[in-house]
């Protein structure tokens, strides 16, 4: 028996009226000929998958296939496993999706094909090693190695938001305190200045004139912000080219810069290696390395190594004449190649990359606190003292 999803339709009824729904049925093709059979012509048929892509996270999924892979290792049936996986997690999300996972499955699909009707939570790379899994019959080494890939990603995009994190926590609280000076307090301070009738120092008359903006326009700055803010995220999903520009840039930026260098250095390296032990073909593994180091740099050395591989060079030189990955890198790609150890030499590397990123970020962090509160008492400071200047040039006249 087919497994039933649920798909969402649009199309035009006999009076042609555009109309739209949703509908339980084996493939696309079953959804067009049940509406043909009520007068509806579909015009677009497509799986429903985005309720349960929005409330499943990738912690959920790393967390899932380190228990499928314990659960596989331990002689649990693969049925099984999708009920214990699904009855032990609290999303209702994540429920339903092993149910579907399970269904799957029982109704003959094989268990990459199963993750492949789900490509917003098993990309194309988790895909492929399933599937080499499943062809080598090692599902369950691969399930654990790949549980070990996606938990190492989410450390290290962890410590890259933590390093990120609270310089933009200093930065929200210097610009609120600001406004919050700049709206309630300087206007108190303008009452007591007109009265006296004196003229102000320069310091004091920007404070005035910013905080006089800031009170006639606050609305219309708040809605410039906002538009700013989904104008830059359209324009960073739309445009390829202003992406690409934005992260050459930021790896221009001083500290910052290296350690997003490093980062994707890190996890292209640890994909190949993952790829490589699975089994997977050199060139077939560098077209998936690309997409998984996410930043374009390393993205287009991915394809002119690949094409120097193809002209019969090998991986070490290539990286090598990219210009883009460390010294160590190239030289442990060169012993692994010499010694049939490729994807050992990959994840050593990576694991010293990863441990470099540690030390930067405790550096950085321990660095950055002194360094931000200087900067937030020094704007709180430079506004109060332009505040209270007239008053001390007051107290000398009198």
């Amino acid at each position: 028996m087919p497994v039933e999803r649920k798909f969402r339709w649009e199309g035009k009824d006999r009076h042609g009226r555009q109309t739209h729904g949703e509908l339980r049925a084996a493939d696309p093709q079953s959804v067009s000929l049940l509406l043909r059979r009520q007068g509806i012509l579909s015009t677009r048929v497509q799986a429903a998958r985005a309720p349960p892509g929005k409330a499943i996270n990738a912690s959920d999924i790393a967390l899932f296939t380190r228990q499928l892979a314990a659960m596989m290792a331990a002689g649990v049936p693969l049925l099984h496993a999708f009920d214990i996986a699904g009855k032990g997690h609290p999303k209702p999300a994540m429920k339903q999706l092993m149910q579907e996972l399970r269904q799957a499955v029982e109704a003959g699909s094989s268990l990459q094909q199963a993750f492949r009707q789900y490509p917003a939570l098993f990309d194309t790379l988790y895909c492929n090693l399933v599937a080499a899994g499943e062809q080598a019959g090692i599902v369950q080494e691969l399930l654990a190695r790949l549980a070990s890939h996606q938990e190492k990603a989410l450390a290290l995009r962890r410590q890259l938001r933590g390093a990120l994190a609270y310089p933009a926590t200093v930065v929200l609280v210097a610009v609120l305190v600001t406004a919050v000076i700049l709206s309630v307090v300087v206007p108190a301070f303008r009452q007591v200045f007109d009265s006296v009738g004196a003229p102000l120092p320069l310091p004091t008359l920007v404070v005035m004139t910013l905080s006089a903006l800031l009170t006639r326009y606050w609305l219309a700055l708040l809605a410039g912000l906002a538009g700013a803010v989904l104008l830059g995220r359209l324009a960073w999903r739309r445009w390829p080219l202003l992406r690409r520009q934005v992260q050459l840039q930021m790896l221009r930026l001083p500290v910052f810069g290296a350690l997003l260098r490093r980062a994707a250095i890190a996890r292209w390296t640890r994909t190949l290696a993952a790829l490589f032990a699975a089994g997977v073909p050199l060139l077939d593994a560098l077209e998936l390395v690309g997409a998984a180091a996410n930043h374009v740099l390393y993205h287009e050395a991915t394809g002119r190594i690949e094409r120097e591989i193809r002209a019969g060079g090998s991986l070490a030189l290539a990286m090598e004449h990219s210009g883009v990955f460390p010294a160590l890198l190239t030289q442990l790609a060169l012993i692994g190649e010499e010694s049939g150890t490729l994807d050992a030499m990959l994840t050593r590397a990576a694991e010293m990359i990863e441990a470099e990123i540690d030390a930067a970020v405790c550096t950085l962090s321990s660095l950055m606190e002194p360094l931000l509160m200087l900067v937030l008492g020094t704007l709180v400071g430079a506004l109060v003292i332009a505040l209270y200047l007239p008053i001390f040039k007051l107290g000398t006249v009198f």
